[in-house]
């Protein structure tokens, strides 16, 4: 048999040198056209990444694939080099996060309120009131006589970090193994707030969540709202390219401005349900970003404004 001559084998090295030179391009480009988002159960149950994303989607060919879990899980998620970036709210844990060098450029993006809601029948009486840490102190009160009932989301969710911030300041730090009426449900807000609703026990949620679930809730109400410490306010961070070079930075930055720009701010703002705005805008408000705890709001946005 006829040996292949060097000319053919040369040819033949180099069409498969090609050929797979092409290959880990399209598959690099498809790589690249994915953006990992790891954010909490508030935005995706709420429906506002429904409501976003297919604009951005289309506009820039780049698909976004959420991670939906508590701020907690969604931070602990990027730092094992699982997303690209975080849109979370919790300060605490943003800025441990920063701090940590995960992540960089923490911007404020948006925020809304977090309410305590809990039985229409309200046995800890606080229906109407506007202070939500003597609220907790009274449902304490009333749990330690067997008369109410209350469920945490225990999941270092920023809900959950808040929530234990109000106990911490009442001296507390209750526990399902020391206190029968504190539930510890590890579980997301839409399962909380249901559980709530079987066992007519009061929780704390956020706004923009209860109002995507209260049809469902029949036994629960609003009862307290309004107090300055249940101000809501969402965090989006990149995760560090220099920490992950792996991960989507060149997609991530596009979703990270398109989310402040004018028009991505203006589609929160319109976001509502039941008449009603689940989300206020504060990436291009810098004095309400300070005010709630973004020092370096300007600085921030105006860095995203100057990326390519």
């Amino acid at each position: 048999m006829k040996k292949p001559s060097k000319t053919l084998l040369i040819i033949f090295i180099l069409v498969v040198f090609v050929a797979s030179a092409f290959a880990y391009e399209q598959y690099m480009r498809s790589q690249s056209s994915v953006v990992v988002l790891a954010t909490t159960t508030s935005t995706y149950d709420s429906g506002l990444l429904d409501y976003l994303m297919p604009t951005f989607e289309s506009r820039y060919g780049i698909n976004v694939h959420i991670i939906s879990v508590g701020t907690g899980q969604a931070i602990e998620t990027a730092k094992r080099g699982d997303a690209d970036f975080v849109l979370v709210h919790s300060k605490k844990l943003e800025l441990e996060f920063v701090n940590s060098t995960y992540g960089i450029h923490r911007v404020g993006v948006m925020y809304n309120d977090f309410i305590l809601i809990g039985p229409t029948t309200d046995p800890a009486e606080i229906n109407g009131s506007t202070n939500a840490t003597e609220a907790f102190k009274r449902i304490a009160s009333e749990g330690a006589e067997g008369d109410a009932m209350f469920v945490s989301r225990a999941d270092k969710s920023g809900t959950n970090m808040l929530e234990l911030s109000i106990w911490s300041k009442l001296g507390m730090a209750p526990s399902n193994t020391t206190q029968s009426w504190y539930l510890e449900a590890g579980a997301g807000m839409g399962a909380v707030l249901r559980m709530a609703n079987e066992k007519g026990a009061y929780t704390l949620t956020d706004r923009a969540t209860w109002l995507s679930f209260k049809t469902q809730l029949t036994n629960l109400a609003v009862l307290v709202q309004a107090d300055k410490i249940l101000l809501n306010p969402y965090a989006l961070i990149l995760v560090n390219p220099e920490k992950y070079p792996q991960r989507n930075y060149r997609g991530a930055l596009p979703l990270a401005k398109f989310l402040i720009s004018q028009e991505g701010q203006n589609l929160i703002a319109n976001f509502a349900k039941e008449g009603e705005t689940l989300f206020t805008p504060i990436a291009r408000n810098f004095e309400k970003a300070r005010s709630l705890g973004f020092p370096d709001q300007e600085q921030e946005v105006t860095w995203y404004d100057a990326q390519p």
